[in-house]
């Protein structure tokens, strides 16, 4: 831990923390001395990765295994937080996930797996927390997409999706900016990780590295967001650099 962190003393929980921007975060945050909560259905990963964050770091951790597409498990997850910790600063929207591509072809099933992770789980958890985080003037993150600014060609209903975090999340902080809560969406591209592109190969497989974002480069968008007193970070953006490169 820094000498003086960014966020000492604040506690910040993760959802989908267990690999790629939700495992970065988590490190992120922590090195910049915040408690950390880590939520996410993979416990055995989430504890590898709280034991790597304390004996890295020296701050306290706290895994919850948590479906965000479980109302009570989301419950659950803020009211532990609030019990171990006493409060919540920072809440990270991070818990998203991608299914299928094309429309005609798309199954009821993945089309409600996107759907509740993307969409539901997003709202169990910032419902949950404003309460706690208005008490402490924080901040709500909220991981959102290029999908969910441009219109595309493939994958439409995970683009919906993140058109709908986006304008949740502004809705949002028009509700409680006035009690002094940050809001902010980040919107990365193409990032490193194992998220599925729709052929069902990973980013991480796809892109060489300095070809795409790094996970570690969205993790310190959050931080700096999160970071700020006083002033709220509407939105973010980070794309590879060859992004609008025959996009339109």
């Amino acid at each position: 831990m820094t000498a003086e962190g960014q966020l000492d003393d604040r506690v910040a929980i993760v959802t989908g923390a267990s690999a790629g921007i939700g495992a970065a975060t988590c490190r992120a945050l922590a090195a910049e001395g915040a408690s950390v909560v880590l939520a996410s259905r993979s416990e055995d990963r989430l504890a590898d990765l709280a034991d790597e964050i304390e004996t890295t770091h020296g701050v306290e951790t706290l895994v919850v295994p948590t479906n965000v597409r479980d109302e009570d498990d989301v419950d659950d997850l803020i009211d532990e937080t609030v019990a171990t910790f006493g409060g919540i600063d920072v809440l990270v929207n991070n818990a998203g996930l991608s299914r299928g591509s094309d429309v005609a072809d798309l199954t009821t099933e993945e089309y409600e797996t996107m759907q509740e992770t993307n969409v539901d789980g997003v709202f169990y958890a910032t419902r949950a927390a404003i309460p706690h985080v208005r008490e402490r003037g924080g901040h709500l993150l909220f991981v959102g997409s290029f999908a969910g600014q441009y219109p595309r060609s493939f994958n439409p209903v995970y683009a919906a999706s993140k058109w709908w975090v986006r304008g949740f999340a502004k809705s949002v902080a028009a509700q409680v900016g006035d009690d002094g809560v940050g809001v902010t969406v980040v919107n990365p591209s193409e990032v490193r990780t194992e998220f599925e592109t729709t052929d069902g190969t990973t980013f991480a497989e796809v892109f060489d590295p300095d070809e795409a974002t790094e996970p570690e480069e969205i993790a310190d968008a959050i931080v700096f967001a999160a970071s700020r007193e006083g002033a709220s970070v509407s939105e973010l953006d980070l794309y590879r650099r060859d992004k609008f490169v025959d996009t339109f």
